[in-house]
């Protein structure tokens, strides 16, 4: 007699946290990486300490209490631990099971970060804080917050010069052949780094792709690595609608703190930064000179996520009389990690001095970074220390430097 085998029942929750904590094989290579690590030297404050946690949660060993969460919400989510580990744990996979496990933080500034979700509600603060110049008196404003209030840091992160983020307007293809890229505006990025959704698009277009443009909204990635499952799933779905809609076959994003969690939504699709697409076509674009020595860091997300630093610099290296100095790691992260640096703004500005520091050495007269959230916190620093350093995303440099075709 021939009997079939039965299917195994899915894990639950709590036995796929034990699975993947079982993975760890607690030789530490990860701890030098940690930059939580490095500011508390703490084991519960490393990756080794935090799947230890995660360990013990899902088998009942401890309580999720305020002492023991504490050092998970701490984590930035940066990855370096990921990208350095021999036993290939799939830290980020556990960190955001064992956030779901425990749920949203009692703490979280929850009307705050629903509000930067919400690209038309920003956009109309934008307007607003135009008409009023917020930029001559945020810093008044700012003082009579409390220190650790995450108010006051989402307003130091407000912009106090514009810079010039001009780029060039270039007609879609018409090419029957011609491959057809989506793009993912996001939500903060969507308002704040408009000119580099701009720019992707005309590099593209430029490159040979056919582009179509998605509509603005969040992709989950606050509520997921928040620990708010269900709200990130209605956005997952969300994103999956579009995506169909779409008739893409591939999907980008100008922020690569987005594109863990778009590829979490559409695990068949090709999810990728614009730039490792602009560098596989970099015989059809040309570039015109540019003396200028630029800073440029390289987020986490892009190194240990999006894997396209190198891409960048290729691109990059193309702009003739460019001097590009990349910011020197350690310090491995800026602290911005999403919501982090409004959850917890003293500790992410620590972080920051660190980053800010390394970018002196440098002595650049700009800096690039493609991810609006470290942007935006490293020049919170820059007010604060009184540098000057005109920020962009390099594919907004890029652009404006593109030789256009008669």
């Amino acid at each position: 007699m021939i009997t079939m085998a039965l299917e195994k029942p899915p894990l639950t929750r709590k036995q796929k946290i034990a699975a993947l904590a079982d993975q760890c094989v607690q030789c530490g290579l990860c701890l030098p990486t940690c930059p939580t690590y490095g500011l508390d030297g703490n084991e519960a404050e490393s990756p080794r300490g935090r799947i230890a946690i995660a360990a013990a949660l899902a088998r009942g060993d401890a309580e999720p209490t305020a002492a023991l969460r504490i050092h998970l919400d701490h984590c930035l989510g940066c990855l370096n631990c990921q990208r350095v580990c021999p036993a290939n744990v799939k830290y980020d996979e556990l960190l955001v099971e064992t956030r779901a496990l425990i749920g949203p933080s009692p703490e979280r500034p929850k009307q705050l970060l629903a509000a930067l979700k919400q690209p038309t509600l920003l956009r109309l603060a934008a307007r607003l804080a135009g008409a009023s110049g917020v930029a001559r008196w945020k810093n008044r404003l700012t003082h009579r917050l409390p220190a650790g209030s995450p108010w006051r840091a989402a307003l130091q992160t407000w912009p106090e010069e514009a810079t010039d983020e001009t780029v060039p307007s270039i007609s879609p293809r018409s090419d029957a052949d011609s491959i057809t890229v989506a793009i993912f505006p996001g939500c903060v990025a969507s308002v704040e780094d408009e000119a580099a959704e701009r720019s992707a698009i005309a590099l593209l277009r430029a490159a040979g792709y056919r582009v179509e443009r998605l509509p603005a909204f969040c992709c989950g990635a606050m509520d997921l690595h928040g620990g708010d499952m269900e709200a990130a799933d209605r956005l997952a779905e969300r994103v999956r609608d579009n995506w169909q809609r779409s008739g893409a076959s591939q999907l980008v994003t100008v922020t690569p703190g987005c594109l863990g969690t778009l590829r979490r939504a559409l695990p068949e699709v090709a999810v990728v930064d614009p730039v490792s697409l602009l560098a596989a076509r970099l015989d059809q674009l040309t570039f015109r000179p540019l003396a200028r020595r630029v800073a440029l860091h390289l987020p986490c997300t892009q190194l240990n996520v999006a894997r396209s630093e190198s891409a960048l610099q290729k691109l990059l290296s193309k702009i003739p009389s460019l001097d590009v100095a990349v910011v020197p790691r350690p310090p491995h992260c800026c602290g911005a990690a999403g919501s982090h640096m409004l959850e917890f703004p003293e500790r992410a500005a620590r972080l920051r001095d660190g980053v800010l520091g390394q970018i002196a050495t440098l002595a650049p007269q700009q800096l690039l970074s493609s991810n609006i959230g470290c942007r935006l916190h490293l020049a919170a620093g820059m007010d604060e220390h009184g540098a000057h350093w005109p920020h962009m995303h390099p594919l907004t440099l890029l652009a404006q430097q593109l030789e256009m075709s008669p």
